[in-house]
């Protein structure tokens, strides 16, 4: 079941794992995360007791994903993306993360 009724809103990151809660899902079953157009192991989908069509869906992040530059996780149903999130490390993004800082000096100086 896909659409207008799923909703996957992400709870948060810790010690490596994506975690989120899916509401309007009877069958979650189609449910993939998904990196540079590859399937990622690791997902797993568990109901919430008490609450159908409630489920936690969590996913280990794989060493493969943590890679220089940005690198976005999709999480989706059928096609549809119902959730991403990004990692940004490495080294080019300490040269963006100085240059950004540097303008914003000179802009601080201007307004001196």
């Amino acid at each position: 079941m896909t659409g207008k009724h799923l909703r996957l809103t992400q709870t948060r990151i810790a010690n490596g794992i994506w975690e989120g809660v899916l509401t309007g899902a009877a069958n979650p079953a189609a449910l993939e995360a998904m990196h540079q157009g590859r399937k990622l192991e690791g997902l797993t989908v568990t109901p919430v007791q008490d609450q159908i069509g409630s489920h936690v869906v969590t996913l280990v992040i794989p060493a493969t994903v943590v890679s220089e530059g940005v690198q976005t996780v999709l999480l989706q149903s059928g096609g549809e993306v119902l959730a991403s999130f990004t990692l940004v490390a490495g080294h080019p993004l300490e040269e963006d993360v100085r240059a950004e800082i540097s303008l914003l000096r000179a802009e601080l100086d201007l307004l001196k």
